[in-house]
């Protein structure tokens, strides 16, 4: 059985091109909700201007397609609340020297 933690664990493989940072740890990813096969993710840009947009947003969408028993996957974009460094958890922050 998928978990959201599964999915949690694969987005951390998405990196950002521009910051080297993952997705996860950079606090990208809002929301994953698993129901059964299928996975839809809530996630954010670092701007709404990102010109890898394309390719983090298509990376997104395929990172879960890896975990066994993903079937299909349904990303959302969102720029409410719009990313803040605020967002970033304290352990990556302080990881790349923004505290």
């Amino acid at each position: 059985m998928v978990t959201e933690q599964d999915v949690r664990n694969i987005l951390k493989t998405v990196y950002d091109p521009e910051i080297s940072v993952n997705v996860e740890d950079l606090g990208l990813i809002y929301n994953v909700e698993v129901e059964g096969s299928h996975v839809k993710i809530t996630h954010t840009l670092t701007s709404p201007m990102c010109p890898f947009a394309d390719e983090i947003c298509n990376d997104i969408r395929q990172a879960p397609m890896q975990i066994e028993g993903v079937n299909s996957v349904e990303v959302d974009v969102t720029f409410d609340p719009p990313f803040t460094i605020e967002m970033i958890p304290e352990h990556t922050r302080l990881e790349q020297g923004l505290l």
